[in-house]
């Protein structure tokens, strides 16, 4: 089947794989969102034992899919990442440190004999909160604002700056998305907290926590959206393969891929509705349709990033170096071999929607924890 399509026709697909993966990482980032507001939302000792155990049921789906989006990134564009997981080191090694110090502690928070006590390992869970949501989003970011390295005819990337990817803090696009990343989490993580914990103050703590970080995230977002669509962006002939600079590339993207943008407008307004549903009126349905809404959105921005001839990883130190869907995938055998392996990821998908279902069928409270022989 996959046989007869055309290496581009394949590249096209695995960059629909890997946006997809992206979207659905995003959403699961809600996990490092509930986190950071361990110490908004509970304000007892039993109470934050609620809201780690809840979010201890899904922090695996998070970690899994993180891993599942690099793995699909390294097989199907093996450039980008020898690129940027060498050369963007310490943004990639933060984020990899957060998620280590978080499985250390949901696994030792209430282990006995923990020699460093409960809040240390609340802490690390604070930080891996922050650094996995912001540094991704910064990483992100970088899709459409550039890096600092260069590629020679074998293949072999240099970074520039000695910085290692640190650079890419001292620009504000770059800082808004990670902001934006950042306060949805949050939100989304609030919403969690409100449709699947049966408390009153916890929901009540968790609804006022929704409209605060979702301003927040509205704020970030506009800001990022505005220097997106306004700004120089990058370009490639798709006939002699140069890279040049366009004024409103991403812009022109979305308008002469009006699929693209009619889901991007789509997935805001679910977003601006789920907002508005938890922060406002207090609903519980409103975890599900921010949800509706950020697959979208996410999707879409991967989407402009990488399709209409645009360099995905683009290079500010030497335009010819910028990485496409072209330049910087596997072999037309490798994706072919992978395509067949993605034909599992609807089996995988409906896996995690049945764990789900399972491990969701009721509001987590006190007297279930009491219950129960496992407590994080």
């Amino acid at each position: 089947m996959f046989e007869t399509l055309s290496l581009q026709a394949l590249q096209q697909y695995w960059w629909l794989i890997i946006s997809l993966l992206a979207a659905f990482l995003v959403f699961l980032l809600f996990v490092q969102g509930g986190q950071t507001l361990l110490y908004q939302i509970a304000k007892t000792e039993d109470e934050k034992t609620l809201l780690i155990n809840a979010l201890g049921r899904k922090w695996e789906l998070t970690f899994t899919t993180l891993v599942t989006f690099g793995g699909a990134f390294f097989a199907s564009f093996p450039l980008f990442y020898s690129t940027s997981f060498s050369g963007a080191y310490w943004l990639w090694m933060s984020i990899l440190f957060g998620f280590i110090v978080q499985a250390v502690s949901y696994e030792y928070r209430k282990k006995n004999k923990n020699f460093i006590g409960s809040k240390s390992y609340e802490y690390f869970q604070i930080a891996n909160g922050v650094l996995a949501t912001f540094f991704l989003g910064i990483i992100v970011s970088t899709f459409y604002t550039g890096s600092l390295f260069t590629i020679d005819k074998y293949n072999l990337s240099t970074w520039i700056s000695s910085y290692y990817g640190l650079e890419a803090l001292f620009n504000f696009q770059n800082i808004f998305l990670g902001l934006t990343i950042f306060f949805l989490s949050r939100t989304t993580g609030a919403m969690f907290f409100l449709k699947y914990i049966d408390n009153i103050e916890i929901n009540t703590r968790a609804s006022k926590q929704i409209l605060i970080n979702g301003i927040a995230f509205v704020i970030f977002f506009v800001l990022f959206v505005i220097i997106l669509f306004t700004k120089e962006g990058f370009t490639v002939d798709p006939n002699s393969a140069i890279v040049s600079m366009q004024k409103y590339k991403y812009l022109n993207n979305f308008i002469q891929m009006p699929f693209v943008l009619i889901i991007f407008i789509l997935g805001v307004l679910f977003v601006l509705f789920g907002i508005y549903k938890g922060g406002v009126k207090k609903s519980s349905n409103s975890f599900w349709i921010t949800v509706i809404g950020v697959l979208p959105v996410v999707f879409s921005l991967f989407l402009v990033a990488g399709f209409n001839n645009t360099p995905f990883y683009p290079s500010t130190s030497n335009l010819q170096s910028s990485l496409t869907i072209v330049n910087a995938s596997s072999s037309k055998y490798t994706l072919i071999s992978m395509s067949y392996v993605s034909l599992l990821l609807p089996v995988v998908i409906a896996y995690i929607v049945y764990v789900w279902k399972v491990l969701s069928k009721n509001k987590i409270n006190k007297s279930e924890l009491e219950q129960t022989g496992h407590v994080y």
